[in-house]
């Protein structure tokens, strides 16, 4: 989906991380961007289409996470399974984004929507990709503009260039010796990491060897990032020497898990993966050992690069 090879846009995309409410503002009608609204709510799936039809930043086209961002969930995936690669390069492209375009991505849950999009459009290849600091409140907060009217975005033609370096499968995590291989954060709360609490899976717990990186404490009190320097600051603490490479990003489903490698990718920590399949995923086979109660922090080459 990126450019050639050596492209300016593609060695220096304008905003690849976060964009702030009032530089949007300023790019609202602008026909190299697209908005997108993940809006979207777990236990009510129709109330973030119903509130973009009712008001959204004036352009945006709305994203439902499971109809447009996942593919169709069996017996052996998680909860949000990986959209099929072309599938979603055609429905990008119908909502006009090519391989130029800067697309921003917001939702009203703390970026906890939005990072879906943003990491499957890295993951297809496409860099320019920012999500919106603060989100849907933030916005409305400015005082900056919204209408209920839908757009009519221009087609574009994307081709997938697959990153597939960013993810790990649970065929990964099954393999001999794959557990000790990589890093799991988990970005679930302390309650359902420690099998506490599970409001939405039928099993608790968590993956042996699992550190808990909740993804709420990347952000500020007024729900912004926090710095590019505080959060490095975060994961340099939680994974020590641990090789950003070996590191991969867990939930409940592959979607929240993305806060973390937004939040990384902030701090200027590359290579991070992506464990799509995650806990809803993990616990489909019962043979796959589950833990409790709290981290047991690893010893040894792991943890020490």
């Amino acid at each position: 989906m990126s450019e050639a090879p050596g492209s300016q846009a593609s060695r220096d995309p304008a905003h690849p991380t976060l964009i702030d409410s009032e530089t949007l503002a300023q790019h609202l009608g602008d026909p190299g961007w697209v908005v997108v609204d993940c809006r979207f709510d777990l236990a009510r799936p129709a109330r973030g289409a119903s509130e973009y039809a009712a008001a959204h930043i004036p352009g945006a086209v709305y994203a439902h996470p499971e109809r447009d961002l996942s593919a169709p969930v069996s017996g052996t995936t998680g909860r949000h399974p990986l959209p099929d690669p072309d599938r979603l390069a055609g429905r990008l492209g119908i909502w006009g984004i090519g391989p130029a375009t800067q697309v921003v991505a917001y939702d009203d849950s703390e970026g906890g929507m939005a990072v879906r999009l943003w990491w499957l459009l890295r993951w297809q290849g496409h860099d320019a990709v920012a999500l919106l600091d603060g989100g849907w409140g933030a916005w409305r907060t400015a005082e900056l503009p919204v209408n209920n009217l839908r757009p009519h975005p221009v087609a574009a033609r994307v081709t997938p260039q697959l990153r597939d370096d960013q993810l790990v499968t649970t065929r990964d995590l099954d393999a001999p010796g794959g557990l000790d291989r990589w890093q799991l954060l988990d970005v679930r709360t302390p309650e359902r990491f420690r099998g506490e609490h599970e409001p939405i899976d039928p099993v608790a717990g968590h993956i042996p060897g699992a550190l808990n990186a909740p993804y709420g404490e990347n952000l500020d009190a007024s729900g912004r990032f926090l710095s590019g320097r505080r959060l490095r600051e975060r994961y340099s603490d939680l994974l020590g020497d641990t090789e950003p490479a070996r590191v991969v990003c867990m939930c409940g489903s592959g979607v929240t898990a993305c806060h973390a490698l937004l939040a990384m990718a902030i701090a200027g920590i590359e290579g991070p993966r992506l464990y799509a399949g995650s806990w809803s995923e993990w616990i489909r086979d019962p043979v796959r050992p589950i833990a409790l109660g709290p981290e047991t922090r690893r010893a040894g080459p792991l943890a020490h690069g």
